[in-house]
């Protein structure tokens, strides 16, 4: 299948390239971790702080600090069983939200601290350790690997976000990879909240040499492919993105591949059977990056004039919150929303914070001082405080609400649900993060769209935990008729469509049985 038209109905026609007899097989299911075998450990101290203000980093994080940030941003956190009917459900849960919560995300880190030999280690969340894939000192070729665009040797790390394709297409099936961005998204959007609390800069790398940064850690690229690589330092008057490859010298991944010998290290997925997924591989294929050239700002975004109302929203200061109690509070309520009031103070702190939170470094926008956002926040409002009902675009800059189309659009949007797993009659907010129809694939190509679905994850996370800091449940959704979202803010016309919807309210609590994985 071409991979244009894989993507359009990927996003508009889900059925197409689903095969309408698809049944997951539970009992084959893989687990939601990798488990390598045979190799050197290092536990990590399962004693983790309590809370997370935002504080200076040592000179150097060790050991310590190190698990302890691992644990915030991917670590098991809670078991759970669940109640449905007569049914029971048991599951691990994380901080992050995850499709399904199976968690096709897997965390390698390349480390030069103290407590550590230098070298390439896997993140084993199942047991809060490291597992060392390859020592040594790996800062030129992985420098190389970025374009020349990064300091290696004033980070003290580096974080690989990498998707394991079959750890939920085997639910899934094609589907599967609109939601691995989405997931990697998320995952990077905690990391970066996390490194944060503990004084650490970060800077997002979207584009790489894929197989030389695959070939350092040792992955299949029919299995497994790295999305982002996150160096972190604690310097942040570092050069992040300086330099860089201007075709003179330039190295190619099959070059750079040869200076390191290749590694395999044997490791446990569960599943016996493991089904072929020939669409994920071939996108992934025409994803990956030979050489890394200057990214072109996509043109301004147009502005559709005939807006009828703007509602300045009240001034609201950043929120200040502990994170490690966000997360413990952030739940996707599913069926369990109920109708309650939202203030406009509310509304508005929640839109402020989500949208400041979402500025971060990464290799697109350099070192841009005035970045143009790729995605954005839109959001159909019912009975809040101050704001009249009805579908709106967030403006940031302006702290304004500007009127898409008036009028109650509760019904719409459930008439829109592909599944009834939501009561959207119960939801006073129901926000839409928008990107770009053509998935950023004129300036980046296929993998604009992945890079798309990862900037909309991340903004997902800033609004989940923006709305658990102020009391309020938000539960991701991708079973949702997308153009019938976008014919109600009427956008298709500008080009953009909606890429994720994000109901927001009150909600009462899931009957549930839990207990904290945590010393």
């Amino acid at each position: 299948m071409n991979p244009e038209y894989f993507l359009h109905n990927l996003h508009f026609d889900i059925e197409k390239i689903r095969p309408a007899d698809w049944i997951a097989d539970w009992e084959d299911a893989p687990l939601p971790y990798k488990l390598y075998r045979g190799l050197t450990i290092f536990p990590l101290s399962s004693e983790v702080p309590l809370t997370l203000e935002e504080r200076r980093a040592p000179a150097k994080p060790g050991l310590l600090e190190i698990g302890h940030m691992l644990w915030y941003v991917f670590g098991l956190t809670q078991f759970r069983q669940s109640f449905h009917s007569f049914d029971s459900m048991f599951s691990s849960r994380r901080f992050v939200p995850s499709g399904g919560g199976l968690y096709p995300n897997e965390l390698y880190l390349y480390l030069k601290i103290d407590d550590l030999p230098p070298g390439v280690y896997h993140y084993d969340a199942a047991h809060h350790r490291l597992i060392l894939l390859r020592e040594g000192h790996f800062d030129g070729y992985l420098a190389k690997a970025l374009g020349d665009r990064c300091d290696v040797s004033a980070c003290f790390g580096t974080v690989f976000v990498s998707t394991m394709f079959w750890k939920n297409f085997f639910k899934y099936n094609n589907f599967a990879y609109r939601l691995q961005g989405l997931d990697t998204g998320v995952l990077i959007g905690q990391l970066l909240e996390v490194s944060k609390r503990f004084g650490i800069a970060s800077g997002v790398y979207f584009q790489f040499l894929d197989r030389a940064v695959n070939h350092l850690l040792g992955l299949s690229e029919r299995e497994e492919s790295v999305y982002a690589v996150v160096p972190l330092s604690a310097d942040h008057e570092i050069a992040w993105f300086a330099g860089g490859n201007t075709g003179e010298g330039t190295v190619s991944a099959a070059e750079l591949c040869r200076e390191l010998p290749a590694v395999r290290h044997r490791h446990y997925v569960r599943s016996q059977k493991i089904a072929e997924y020939p669409m994920l591989i071939k996108l992934n294929e025409v994803s990956l990056l030979e050489s890394i050239q200057p990214y072109r700002q996509p043109d301004r975004e147009m502005i559709d004039n005939s807006e009828e109302l703007t509602v300045a929203l009240p001034y609201a200061n950043r929120l200040s919150y502990d994170l490690a109690s966000v997360c413990r509070k952030r739940f996707s309520p599913g069926m369990d929303f109920v109708f309650g009031k939202i203030s406009e103070l509310q509304a508005a702190a929640l839109l402020r914070e989500s949208t400041a939170s979402f500025l971060y470094r990464n290799d697109l926008d350099g070192d841009s001082a005035n970045p143009v956002s790729r995605v954005s926040i839109y959001g159909c409002y019912y009975d809040v405080e101050g704001i009249p009902d009805g579908a709106y675009r967030y403006d940031g800059n302006a702290h304004e609400l500007r009127l898409r189309r008036p009028g109650d659009q509760r019904y719409r949007l459930q008439q829109g649900m592909l599944l009834d797993n939501v009561n959207l009659l119960q939801v006073p907010i129901c926000f839409h993060v928008e990107g770009c129809r053509d998935h950023l694939t004129k300036q980046l190509g296929y993998r604009g769209y992945r890079i798309q679905q990862m900037e909309a994850g991340m903004l997902l996370q800033r609004i989940l935990l923006a709305s658990a800091a102020i009391g309020l449940g938000g539960h991701p959704l991708l079973g949702f008729n997308v153009s019938l979202c976008d014919e109600i803010y009427k956008i298709a016309a500008q080009g953009k469509t909606s890429l994720i919807q994000i109901p927001v309210g009150p909600y009462r609590p899931h009957p549930k049985l839990e207990g904290s994985l945590h010393g």
